[in-house]
């Protein structure tokens, strides 16, 4: 019996042993990371995360999955072989977690150790929004435990036979447009010519095409800060009225708790503008309004874009989003009109969010 015992303790802590070596191989983005941060924590460098990463810029977001080290076939094949005892004890029960006020799916995911679209793909979700009550499945089948987060954008690649066919490609959280232009043997210049792309900033849920001419109609994705287009659902209130009464303010004067044209703080202003626009709703801060909303892959106009870090630890600014990379806000400048690229905001950007 004592043999026994032993037997299955080494098993076990070889397994887990291999199991630590395969996660190894990337990092899921948490609130207040920067490259560097990651880079340090991995001893690799900034230039080698990004090229493994075919990252264009230093522009990173939560719940984005980073490769970190290069994997090798050995410790995968590791994984597939020594573990199926040690995943099948673990999955035999599975857990759940009932969603509370306030919760978000990145919150809950991060809370329980599990990637954002694994809570989503074993829950059946097709988007963010949830509601108090919802009972989350929060821990994995056998045969999702054997694919750690090292797989978390695997999608991209088992859907890729399906694209030439229909010109198309839907984003998936990590992807870059030189992985999209590489999958599809294409050029990034290609892709962006393609779709009528600006930057290089993409988002999760958006559909790029990935065949066909320059002519085809793909502007409509990203309006204008001036000429938003009316195609798009109104966010909250209506969202025509949103924008327009805060434009109508640019150039008041930054003023800590204003609420009125004689002067806004951050929160100040979006209260402001959104109870103009026909949303009825109490004055509250930054932190106040993140937790009143939900992420969105594909923000719209009117939804809120929420920074961190700034003048104090945690979320801490927020605007309104225009389109075409644009956001309308109150910061110590007044209110103005600043594109989502600007250094600063670039450098503390944390989520597009939408009111429930």
């Amino acid at each position: 019996m004592k043999k026994k015992v032993t037997a299955l303790a080494t098993v076990a802590v070889l397994s887990s042993a291999f199991s630590t070596s395969a996660f190894a191989d990337t990092y899921s983005v948490k609130k207040g990371d920067t490259l560097s941060h990651i880079a340090s924590k991995y001893n690799t460098s900034v230039s080698n995360l990004k090229n493994l990463n075919g990252l264009k810029s230093d522009l990173i977001y939560v719940n984005q999955t980073l490769t970190v080290s290069k994997t090798t076939s050995t410790a995968s094949a590791a994984v597939k072989t020594s573990t199926p005892k040690a995943t099948a004890a673990s999955s035999t029960t599975s857990k759940t977690y009932k969603v509370v006020s306030g919760d978000t799916l990145s919150g809950i995911a991060k809370k329980h150790n599990i990637s954002l679209s694994n809570l989503k793909s074993w829950n059946k979700l097709t988007s963010d929004r949830i509601y108090p009550g919802q009972v989350f499945v929060v821990s994995g089948s056998t045969q999702a435990a054997a694919k750690p987060s090292p797989t978390v954008t695997q999608p991209a690649t088992s859907t890729q036979p399906a694209a030439p066919a229909s010109g198309t490609y839907t984003i998936k959280p990590g992807d870059t447009l030189s992985k999209i232009a590489s999958q599809h043997k294409m050029t990034v210049a290609q892709l962006k010519s393609l779709n009528n792309l600006s930057s290089d900033l993409i988002y999760a849920g958006k559909v790029l095409k990935v065949s066909g001419t320059a002519q085809a109609p793909a502007a409509p994705a990203a309006p204008s800060a001036g000429k938003e287009s009316t195609s798009q659902p109104a966010v909250a209130g209506d969202v025509q009225k949103v924008i327009s009464a805060a434009k109508a303010v640019i150039g008041t004067p930054y003023k800590w708790g204003g609420t009125s044209a004689g002067g806004f703080d951050c929160s100040g202003f979006i209260y402001y503008a959104f109870n103009k626009g026909g949303k009825s709703m109490s004055r509250t801060s930054a932190e106040g309004y993140y937790s009143r909303s939900y992420y969105v892959n594909n923000p719209q106009l009117g939804d809120l874009v929420f920074f961190e870090n700034t003048y104090k630890k945690g979320i801490s600014h927020l605007g309104i989003y225009l389109g075409n990379n644009q956001f309308i806000h109150a910061d110590n400048s007044g209110v103005r009109i600043t594109n989502m690229n600007d250094s600063y905001y670039k450098k503390h950007f944390e989520g597009f969010k939408r009111f429930y």
